[in-house]
């Protein structure tokens, strides 16, 4: 039980596979500051002895589901034993500074139209570069870190559209209020799901300078990437968007859709591609009825949650020649702002 004299939170971390830094990304969660936190470990795999090891300190607790959740599973999973007033979801691969957890409580308990708060998230090779200062999310669905590789300027806390999961923090109420993660995505595009869902309740995602988080961060650590990216990001939109947004961005949608299979061609994933087209049909059913729920959950209109989403595509994940990308921003963005007084 946690004491009650400090804000209490219980801090999810996934063990997947063998993870250098996990003991250390736990240590500086139990090292935290002006908080008391629980540690809730979640074994989704860990292929050496850390979970076993890590069990014997004070403070931690583990879950063994038997099998890999996934990101989302395996947090929701973690959520679920957890007793604090507030949620933090950090990465094994992360590390906390002493006083991150205790800041982004603060945004929290500070401002009450804040929902999620999120970690100025850094690179593990360069700390004072960022991993991501929040996340952009494109009208499209497409989501990436934002700011990656640039310095940390901010000196105060900034509206994102979506919090980088590696990072943040939420209260109790308003994970439960969510439902957590959409297992489905078993991993990327959650955090992006969360934290628009977050919106659409009249509720802000923030991401705060001064909490800081370093991230030993690598794009293609897992080999299912671009088939889960791709399959979530068309899972996103297709459970959030309403029917109008579709069909006023049917056209874009199409264009989009069409470069990513010219890209899973130049690439060599296709298959990977097509096998997310295929999932998406055999669980359609499934998205139909997450749709139907999330729809009744909303409480502000899309065409103000929308505004928090961009028109550019700006990622450097996506390597696109400037020479293509600067015209096709332009139409883009010419056309989004067209529509966009529809939705």
């Amino acid at each position: 039980m946690l004491p009650a004299d400090l804000p209490t939170v219980s801090a999810i971390v996934l063990a997947w596979k063998s993870e250098p830094w996990l003991r250390r990304c736990v240590t500086a969660l139990l090292g935290s500051e002006k908080v008391a936190v629980e540690v809730v470990l979640v074994d989704n795999g860990c292929t050496d002895d850390d979970v076993e090891v890590l069990s014997e300190l004070d403070g931690v607790t583990v879950v063994r589901p038997g099998e890999n959740l996934g990101y989302s599973g395996g947090n929701n999973a973690g959520v679920k034993v957890s007793t604090g007033e507030y949620v933090a979801l950090i990465n094994g691969d992360a590390i906390v500074e002493p006083g991150t957890l205790a800041r982004l409580v603060q945004e929290l308990q500070d401002r009450p139209d804040v929902g999620i708060a999120a970690a100025s998230v850094r690179l593990a090779e360069d700390p004072t570069l960022l991993n991501s200062r929040g996340n952009m999310v494109h009208v499209l669905g497409i989501s990436w870190v934002g700011g990656l590789g640039e310095p940390e300027t901010r000196t105060a806390p900034t509206d994102t559209a979506g919090a980088m999961g590696a990072g943040l923090v939420t209260t109790r109420a308003h994970w439960d209020r969510l439902g957590g993660f959409f297992e489905h995505y078993f991993a990327y595009h959650e955090d992006a799901d969360l934290s628009i869902r977050t919106w659409r309740l009249g509720l802000r995602v923030v991401n705060v300078p001064d909490a800081v988080v370093v991230h030993r961060y690598e794009f293609a650590r897992n080999n299912n990437k671009y088939y889960l990216v791709e399959r979530n990001r068309l899972m996103f939109v297709l459970t959030l968007w309403s029917g109008r947004a579709l069909a006023l961005l049917a056209p874009a949608l199409l264009a989009l859709e069409l470069a990513m299979v010219a890209l899973a061609v130049k690439e060599g994933w296709l298959k990977d591609k097509a096998r997310g087209w295929a999932w998406l049909w055999r669980h359609r059913k499934d998205l139909r009825a997450r749709r139907s729920l999330a729809r009744k959950a909303q409480t502000v209109p899309d065409s103000e949650w929308m505004k928090v989403l961009t028109s550019e595509l700006n990622t450097p994940l996506i390597n696109v020649p400037k020479v293509v990308l600067t015209p096709l921003n332009a139409v883009t963005t010419a056309y989004w702002k067209l529509i966009r007084r529809f939705v």
